[in-house]
C-alpha cells in the first residue's frame, strides 16, 4: 500500500482537515491546525508530505521520526501541528487497513468510556452560573470556564475579586460536587496567580490551568506552594522534550497536550506514559474538531492516567458551526451521564461528512486571536 495524495480543507470555525488517500483506496482524515495559522499549518503540511507520497502508510513511527527528526530545526507549534496531523490521518488508514479501532493498535483499551467537560462562559465570561447549571442539566459532571480578564503584573484586587465572584457563582449554581476547572489562559503573572490562586480555594476547583505561561513553567514551584488545587498545564507545550522538564520538576499534578499540537497520537502517547510514570494525570487539550477529538479518545482509551476529556461543543469558538456538523453520524460523541464512550468502529472511529467538508471549505475561514491591550495601551495577554 502506498500514499498516493493528500488534500486539505481549511472550514470553519476555525479548523483544517487533513484527508490522505492510498492506492488500495483506504484513505485517513486528520487535524493539523494551530489556531489563528491555518494558512501556516497548511504550507507545512504541504511540505512535509512532498515526503510521504509513494511511501507505505502502515510504518507510522519511521514517518513520524523522519518528519522530525530529518528537519535540521524543529519542534515548535507549526511544525508539530503539520506532524499531529499527518500522524493522526496514518493512524486512521492503518486502523481501517487492519479494520481495527485506533486503540487496539496501541495496546488495547483500559477503560471502555471517559469523563468529558463542557465550556461555560467566553472569553469576558458573564452569567456563568446560569450556563453552568444548563450544562449540568444536561448531564455534564464538570464544567471549564475562562478565570479572568487581561491582569497586569501587578493588578488590583477588584478584578481577583471579580474572578472569585465568577466561580462562587459557579460553585452555588452547580453544587457541591461538579467540577470546575478555571483557566488562566496564560492571562495571569506568577505575582497575581499566587494571589488568585489562594483565594479560588474554598471553592474547590478540579484544577487552575496555565496559571502563567509555558515560558514560565519555573514558576509553578512558587504557586504551587500558594495553593492545594491541581495544577493543570501544557496545551502550548509541543513535543515530550518539552514536556520532560516539568514533568521532572515535580509541580504539575495534570498534563494537557493537545493531540494537534503536540505530535499526534504517537506521540501524545509517549507524552502520557512519561506523565504517569510521574504520578501526573493526563486531560488531553481539544477545543478544536472532531478529527482531533477522536484522536483523543484512543490515546485516553489506552492511557491510565487519563482522567478527563475537553470537547468543545457548544463552545464559543464555534458560533455558526459546530463540532458534530462534519460528522455523518454525530451519535458517536453521544454525551452520557458526562461520559463519552471510546469510538469502536475501524480507524478513528469517526465517518467524516466530505460533501459538507467540501461545501464549508468553500466557506473557509480567516480566524485570529483577538487582541487586547491594557488601560495604558500596551498588549495583554489573550
Amino acid at each position: 500500500m502506498k500514499i498516493t495524495h493528500f488534500e486539505l480543507y481549511q472550514v470553519p470555525p476555525r479548523w483544517l482537515f487533513l484527508k490522505i488517500e492510498t492506492d488500495e483506496g483506504i484513505s485517513g482524515w486528520g487535524e493539523p491546525v494551530i489556531e489563528g495559522r491555518a494558512d501556516t499549518v497548511r504550507t507545512c503540511v504541504e511540505e512535509l508530505m512532498d515526503y510521504l507520497i509513494g511511501k507505505d502508510p502502515l510504518r507510522i513511527e519511521d514517518h513520524w521520526n523522519m518528519l522530525y527528526r530529518s528537519g535540521f530545526y524543529r519542534g515548535g507549534p507549526i511544525l508539530m501541528s503539520a506532524i499531529s496531523g499527518i500522524d493522526q490521518a496514518l493512524w486512521d488508514i492503518k486502523g481501517k487497513y487492519f479494520n481495527a479501532p485506533v486503540y487496539q493498535l496501541l495496546g488495547g483499551a483500559c477503560r471502555d468510556s471517559i469523563r468529558v467537560y463542557s465550556w461555560i462562559g467566553g472569553d469576558r465570561p458573564h452569567d456563568v452560573g446560569k450556563a453552568a447549571k444548563e450544562v449540568v442539566e444536561l448531564g455534564f459532571t464538570a464544567v471549564k470556564m475562562n478565570g479572568t480578564e487581561e491582569l497586569q503584573y501587578i493588578d488590583s484586587h477588584e478584578k481577583i475579586d471579580q474572578a472569585v465572584e465568577r466561580v462562587a457563582a459557579v460553585r452555588e449554581a452547580v453544587g457541591k460536587y461538579v467540577g470546575i476547572g478555571i483557566d488562566f489562559h496564560g492571562r495571569v503573572h506568577k505575582p497575581m496567580a499566587k494571589v488568585l490562586a489562594k483565594e479560588l480555594e474554598p471553592y474547590r476547583p478540579m484544577f487552575i490551568e496555565e496559571p502563567v505561561l509555558s515560558e514560565n513553567n519555573e514558576a509553578l514551584k512558587e504557586i504551587a506552594q500558594h495553593t492545594t488545587i491541581p495544577i493543570a498545564t501544557g496545551e502550548r507545550m509541543f513535543s515530550r522534550w518539552d514536556f520532560k522538564h516539568v514533568l521532572s520538576d515535580g509541580h504539575v499534578d495534570i498534563i494537557q497536550p493537545d493531540l494537534s499540537h503536540a505530535g499526534g497520537i504517537t506521540e501524545c502517547k509517549k507524552i502520557a506514559s512519561m506523565a504517569e510514570a510521574y504520578d501526573v494525570a493526563l486531560a488531553p487539550h481539544c477545543p478544536l474538531g472532531p478529527i482531533a477529538l477522536a484522536a483523543c479518545l484512543h490515546v485516553d482509551a489506552t492511557s491510565h492516567n487519563a482522567f478527563i476529556q475537553e470537547q468543545s461543543l457548544g463552545i464559543h469558538y464555534n458560533e455558526g458551526s459546530d463540532l458534530l456538523d462534519y460528522l455523518a453520524d454525530p451519535s458517536v460523541f453521544e454525551y452520557k451521564d458526562g461520559y463519552v464512550q471510546i469510538p469502536q468502529k475501524a480507524g478513528l472511529g469517526i465517518e467524516i461528512n466530505e460533501d459538507h467538508v467540501k461545501r464549508m471549505a468553500e466557506v473557509g475561514h480567516r480566524w485570529r486571536n483577538p487582541v487586547w491591550r491594557h488601560n495604558d495601551g500596551s498588549i495583554a495577554e489573550w
